[in-house]
């Protein structure tokens, strides 16, 4: 008799495995013919496709000349789906089918976005949808006042409307050309309207919700203006705070570093410097656009843009990095054990320890993954300059996108790591870890174990 086993996959694999193949199937479609202005070869159309769906920026081509208007729009939609993420994609698909969202189809968004309750799932996606949408519309609009002057009505929409995607998604890709935005480094429009749009999708769609939430009880009046950030949940008092402290300390620590840079920001005047310095702040939080030129960089500032990239943006967001979060129960901790606190507290509150020991696994694991990434790529392209690895390894895992200009001469070996690093960056480290184990993250269980201590320090 045949024994059957019925296979059941953890969300987290299912995830993995969605973001793998909306990848592959990428790789194949800009592959082929129509796609591309002059011959490809499959890797750098993978890489490309794995940039996209990754929401990362790094290319090995430059996509403006290298694809035609189909491979763009192919790019563009594979931005956007890796930017909302696989799951709510699908589930949309099956709202326009008119097909009810199943128990386990709820089960499968409550884990993939850490959500509390069963209750609301479908209007949670529609929520993130039209929010999505409206702020890339609003940013496509803005985009387009700069890109139809200077290309014309049907190619400055377009224009408007990919970027506007690629900002939002923080995916950091342009269909302009090879350096990015440098040449708008001067133009308010393009810096705010960029800078907006990636600080939005970073934020994460919880966070979007609450402050929706409290914005429209103060509007009915049914609470006072002063409780609209007050009465905010603990995760987006810890998501905002961190948030603005991180681009205030990267824009001064970029403008104090590159002021008088040459080869970034030299020539620049004081307004012009400080905008530049805000959007490499900002962009460093998991974006790649830029508006100088990243290898001119100073040593220090590439180990500022290393930091920033590592923690990245905001939990359920379309951000890379350890998360805003994360760094914030680290920092949160150590400044409890100094205190002599036995718990770590942020805003009168408790933190639970299975939060703070996730946050710890994480950043482990982080660090792991980009330490093997970065001794990978130097063996694979030893003549390469260590710190642009460190920049480029950093780039990937965090999903930013920002290049010292090295991915494109890295050789296929460092490109391979480079394109698995930016895979588990989008799907979490520990995410990747646990499709490995086969365990959900909800994996720790109760045991009654003799305590005893160990000496450390």
């Amino acid at each position: 008799m045949k024994s059957t086993r019925k296979v059941s996959l953890s969300t987290m694999q299912i995830v993995a495995l969605a973001f793998f193949g909306v990848i592959f199937l990428g790789g194949i479609i800009l592959y082929l013919p129509f796609c591309n202005q002059k011959p490809i070869e499959f890797l750098d159309a993978l890489f490309t496709s794995v940039t996209c769906v990754c929401v990362t920026g790094l290319v090995t081509v430059v996509p403006a000349e290298q694809f035609t208007l189909a491979g763009q729009i192919v790019m563009l939609i594979l931005i956007q789906i890796g930017g909302l993420g696989v799951i709510a994609c699908t589930v949309s698909f099956f709202l326009l089918l008119g097909k009810k969202i199943t128990m386990k189809g709820r089960i499968l968004i409550q884990e993939a976005y850490g959500l509390d309750t069963l209750s609301g799932m479908v209007k949670f996606i529609i929520r993130i949808l039209k929010g999505t949408f409206l702020v890339e519309g609003i940013g496509a609009v803005l985009f387009a006042f700069q890109f139809v002057p200077e290309y014309g009505f049907v190619r400055g929409i377009g224009y408007g409307i990919f970027h506007s995607v690629s900002a939002f998604c923080n995916a950091g890709i342009d269909i302009l050309g090879s350096t990015s935005f440098i040449k708008y480094a001067d133009s308010p429009l393009v810096n705010f309207t960029t800078m907006f749009l990636i600080v939005m999708g970073g934020l994460g769609f919880p966070v979007w919700y609450d402050l929706f939430r409290n914005t429209k009880e103060v509007v009915r009046g049914k609470r006072p203006k002063r409780w609209l950030l007050s009465r905010l949940g603990l995760q987006s008092k810890i998501v905002l705070t961190m948030t603005a402290a991180l681009i205030l300390l990267g824009t001064l620590g970029f403008f104090v570093i590159e002021y008088g840079n040459p080869a970034t920001m030299g020539d620049m005047s004081v307004p012009e410097k400080l905008m530049a310095s805000a959007f490499q702040s900002v962009t460093t939080r998991t974006a790649g656009y830029a508006t100088v030129s990243q290898s001119g960089l100073y040593e220090n500032s590439r180990l500022l843009g290393c930091i920033l990239m590592f923690i990245g943006g905001s939990p359920a967001g379309t951000a890379g990095g350890i998360k805003t979060t994360t760094a914030a129960m680290l920092i949160l901790t150590v400044v409890c054990v100094l205190r002599g606190r036995k718990d770590t507290e942020c805003y009168g509150r408790r933190v639970e320890n299975d939060i703070v020991r996730s946050g710890i696994t994480i950043s482990l694991i982080t660090f792991t993954c980009w330490l093997i990434g970065v001794a990978a790529v130097t063996a694979f392209d030893p003549q390469a300059e260590f710190l642009n690895v460190m920049y480029e390894v950093s780039s990937a895992l965090g999903t930013v996108g920002l290049s010292a200009d090295l991915t494109p001469v890295l050789s296929r070996g460092s490109h391979i790591v480079l394109m698995l690093l930016m895979y588990i960056g989008r799907i979490g480290p520990l995410t990747m870890a646990l499709v490995f184990s086969g365990k959900s993250e909800k994996f720790s269980q109760f045991r009654d174990l003799p305590e005893k201590r160990i000496m450390i320090g």
